[in-house]
């Protein structure tokens, strides 16, 4: 059986790219006693990912090193098991990387059940789906009547903040990078406004949304979006930092923040990983499921062909161009 695995061979300074990994293609050979073969169908692209292939050895998880598999989050089918933790047709989910196939022992990769689609791991049961919950309810702590800002809003995590936000009962604005994305937030997800950050005047826009000034604001972005709902806080509101994609390939800001607003508005800044929360993941994926169930959260994947492209495609997420969770579907399933 030949695979064909992405492995990383130098450290971007700017964007990612092809050449900043090696294509190597193997034969598989026999699988070990104990293993078993996983068949990838999908692996996600994650704005996160652009950290791991630092060298920053003081972040939250070590860094991807050069010569290993380039990690990432993904689902797949159990082709063949010699293993009494997994049977063949299993679906899986975890972090197989970008390969093909991958041979896991007992432990390194989670057996899910098997829904309609199991694109649903991919969003509302997936990573996407456990940020959001954590990052809007655990750190966030919501009140009814309150409200959310989201940016990123029409992303994969932003959106689902986004609409568990609306089914708490709060007034959500969402900031997203185009006028068909601002529709889809409003129109379908249910939020009560959104703004065009290339077109819009967002600080005037916050301000007519929540003249009183925004209570909880979730933030994937930074940039422009993130100034302006950092200007339009409430006294005592929560910034929630999720992600700050602005940021990870090296951008300098000219447009620095009056830092002094946090004191005066005696603001709350918090950052959260979910490799921090592992052990909330059954908690996170029953609430959502719940919410699912009750048709309250909706997600849309946006599906790109060939392991090989991913790299290339990693980029749509810096240029807004994906519309969706952002995917590489490896195989069929």
């Amino acid at each position: 059986m030949q695979n064909l695995r992405l492995t990383l061979k130098s450290r971007p300074e700017g964007k990612l790219g092809s050449e900043h990994f090696d294509r190597v293609e193997e034969d598989m050979g026999p699988l070990a006693d104990g293993k078993a073969r996983v068949r990838v169908v999908y692996v996600s692209l994650d704005p996160a990912m652009r950290g791991w292939v630092s060298p920053d050895t003081k972040s939250y998880i070590p860094p991807v090193q050069l010569g290993e598999t380039m990690r990432s989050l993904g689902v797949g089918i159990v082709e063949e098991s010699k293993s009494d933790g997994y049977k063949v047709g299993d679906w899986v989910s975890g972090t197989p990387g970008w390969t093909k196939y991958v041979d896991v022992a007992p432990g390194e990769i989670s057996v899910v059940p098997q829904m309609d689609r199991i694109e649903h791991y991919m969003g509302v049961l997936g990573l996407p789906g456990v940020t959001a919950y954590q990052g809007l309810v655990i750190e966030g702590q919501p009140k009814e009547g309150e409200t959310l800002c989201v940016t990123g809003a029409a992303g994969s995590v932003g959106s689902l903040a986004g609409q568990i936000g609306k089914a708490l009962g709060l007034r959500v604005i969402g900031i997203a990078g185009t006028q068909e994305k601002c529709d889809w937030l409003t129109k379908e997800l249910g939020f009560d406004a959104a703004l065009n950050y290339k077109t819009d005047d967002l600080s005037k826009g916050l301000a007519e949304f929540a003249p009183d000034g925004i209570n909880l604001h979730f933030e994937n972005v930074g940039g422009a979006p993130f100034k302006a709902a950092f200007r339009n806080m409430a006294a005592h509101g929560r910034m929630i930092f999720c992600g700050f994609i602005s940021a990870y390939n090296g951008d300098i800001d000219p447009d620095p923040l009056d830092m002094t607003t946090i004191i005066r508005r005696r603001l709350m800044l918090k950052g959260f990983t979910m490799p921090d929360h592992y052990a909330s993941y059954p908690m996170l994926f029953s609430e959502l499921g719940k919410l699912m169930m009750q048709g309250k959260l909706k997600y849309r994947l946006h599906v790109e062909e060939g392991l090989e492209n991913a790299p290339v495609v990693f980029n749509k997420l810096f240029d807004g161009s994906n519309t969706g969770k952002l995917v590489v579907k490896v195989s069929d399933l």
